[in-house]
């Protein structure tokens, strides 16, 4: 795969460049600030841009808003973003309006190769990564809502769908067979209201669509 790269710190960004190269894929582009960012999308359309939030000037969201944009110029161009901390309000932003080949993940994932390269070739593919401890901040957000009335199985269910994994790893992590997990997921969005999918990614969506809304009431499939 060919790789934008934009992080401003030196260590994290040459090891981004190394782990890359070491798993085959090429770095076309390495920038350190925010402004340097759209200019290299929109030169190297690059299967995938792995970008860090906060960028310098301003160590704000300099690297969420190059992604934003080079989404709205560069149509479905996968987006890997980077950050320091959980931040409900970014990933909500990334991934409103039913985005594809998007992901958000807490930078201590790098470290863990097979995990990152796993979210890398995921939000290449089209597909969403969202990180764990993310997930868990929008499902405990959600009070008064039919989560409550999720068992502990179908929140383990949901909780690994939302992070973009299919039924067959599902499965896996879980110690079950494919099918109960294929029934829990049917109960699960009997429970949330929203209508069955027909296709892994459009599951994720849905899924996302509702632990971002703040409404009352159901929403429609991405």
């Amino acid at each position: 795969m060919r790789v934008v790269i934009a992080e401003d710190n030196a260590l994290l960004r040459e090891g981004l460049v190394l782990l890359l190269t070491s798993a085959g894929h090429e770095a076309v582009a390495v920038v350190g600030t925010g402004p340097e960012i759209l200019p290299a999308l929109l030169e190297h359309r690059p299967d995938i841009a792995v970008l860090d939030v906060r960028m310098p000037p301003g160590f704000r969201d300099e690297g969420l808003r190059a992604a934003l944009e080079a989404r709205e110029k560069l149509p479905g161009q996968p987006v890997l973003v980077l950050s320091q901390y959980v931040e409900e309000s970014y990933a909500a932003e990334l991934l409103g309006g039913g985005a594809s080949g998007v992901g958000y993940l807490l930078k201590d994932r790098v470290g863990r190769v097979d995990v990152f390269l796993d979210a890398l070739e995921r939000v290449a593919d089209g597909g969403t990564a969202l990180d764990p401890e993310v997930v868990t901040e929008l499902l405990t957000r959600r009070r008064d809502s039919p989560l409550d009335t999720l068992t502990p199985r179908e929140r383990e269910v949901l909780k690994l769908m939302a992070e973009g994994h299919d039924n067959t790893t599902i499965a896996a992590l879980l110690v079950v067979t494919e099918r109960s997990v294929s029934k829990h997921i049917g109960n699960v969005f009997l429970k949330l209201g929203l209508p069955p999918s027909d296709s892994g990614h459009r599951r994720v969506l849905a899924v996302l669509a509702y632990l971002n809304s703040r409404g009352p009431g159901p929403v429609p499939a991405a």
